[in-house]
């Protein structure tokens, strides 16, 4: 037998044993996918990844290869990242608003393959994943130029679901027309009061005349029903696909970096104490304080000596009890480690009511895949 004959011959049986290998990860990606679903986890894990990979690339001995085995190593995570999305097409995401809203686009851009359900408003989405109706909810946290979305706070401190991600959606409006319709042709604007507030600079610059609307997305769908030319809504780009409208503008907001955080909320906390888990991550604590003088302090004392850094701190009332008040904290660290676990026994301790809504990495979407 030839060289070429000898080398075929050991390549098939290396291939025979890759291909027994695949199959067994991809039956322990199906039980990765699972967990997914029960925690409300998207499938797509870039820091997980690049750990992998700086990981495993120290295995390859050769230099040469090292190049090689990386490229392997991403088309093998995209293969297990699709067998995943396939897995959870099944899986059900609640979301406020309506098809083509930045909700929407948060919701689809976390979990590509689901079923995404909408709700009218922020409660019914969340309630329909305590329920068991949704697998998870994905719902704004704070708006960089509104604000905290004060309704899922208090969803958050009430409710009993978890926090397992979030994600950073940049909001890029645009000025949408019917079709064959030019920017010179528009007199009229409709969209979201937030919206048109976001753009008021664009808005006032052109004379445009402004009409709010409940949200975005509708705004638009009332430009494509109307036919009007001299009518055009602020809303995304997506939408404008969906609807079969024209762009007439891009990125018209006052604010560069105009921003809304979007989580993820499901029946189970994710507690994966992974080393891939870095101290970059963020978790959020909601509590009160017993009726005390320096009660408060005394709870901020304890997160800070264990080196947490708080990234917020903020009060609301609770409803059930007149001129009461709860604690929303969000802060920087594991608090899966020991260290966040024993911060947790001494709040405990003090606190009338504690709970860790979360821990959580936050992506930022860059219009790809997150």
């Amino acid at each position: 037998m030839d060289g070429l004959s000898e080398n075929r011959k050991a390549i098939a049986g290396v291939d025979e044993e890759i291909a027994r290998l695949f199959e067994k990860r991809m039956r322990l990606c199906a039980g990765v996918a699972e967990y997914k679903k029960e925690h409300g986890i998207p499938v797509k894990d870039r820091a997980r990844e690049d750990f992998l990979i700086e990981k495993n690339r120290k295995l390859i001995e050769d230099p040469l290869l090292e190049e090689y085995y990386v490229d392997f190593l991403k088309g093998m995570m995209d293969i297990s990242c699709r067998y995943q999305e396939r897995l959870l097409s099944g899986m059900k995401v609640a979301y406020s608003g309506v098809e083509g809203s930045f909700a929407y686009i948060a919701a689809k851009t976390m979990f590509p393959g689901a079923a995404l359900i909408c709700k009218n408003s922020f409660s019914q989405a969340y309630r329909s994943v305590e329920q068991g109706e949704c697998d998870c909810a994905v719902l704004p946290l704070e708006n960089s130029y509104a604000g905290e979305v004060n309704t899922v706070m208090d969803l958050a401190f009430s409710g009993e679901l978890f926090v397992n991600k979030v994600i950073d959606l940049p909001v890029r409006h645009c000025l949408l027309g019917v079709q064959g319709s030019r920017r010179e042709d528009i007199r009229t604007v409709i969209s979201h009061p937030q919206a048109l507030l976001q753009c008021s600079d664009y808005i006032e610059n052109h004379g445009y005349v402004t009409k709010e609307f409940g949200n975005t997305a509708l705004a638009a769908k009332s430009v494509k029903e109307t036919g009007d030319r001299s009518l055009a809504a602020i809303a995304s780009r997506e939408t404008a696909g969906l609807l079969g409208l024209d762009i007439l503008d891009e990125n018209i907001q006052d604010s560069g970096v105009n921003t809304t955080r979007f989580a993820v909320f499901s029946r189970a906390a994710d507690a994966n104490k992974a080393s891939s888990r870095k101290d970059e991550e963020s978790f959020i604590l909601v509590f009160t304080v017993k009726n005390e003088a320096g009660a408060l302090a005394q709870t901020l004392n304890i997160i800070g000596a264990h080196g947490y850094n708080m990234k917020s701190l903020r009060s609301r009332p609770m409803k059930e009890l007149l001129w009461n008040y709860y604690f929303f904290i969000e802060a920087e660290g594991n608090v899966n480690s020991v260290n966040g676990q024993d911060m947790l026994k001494e709040l405990s301790a003090i606190c009338a009511r504690l709970k860790l809504v979360g821990s959580y990495q936050t992506f930022r979407f860059d219009g790809k895949e997150v």
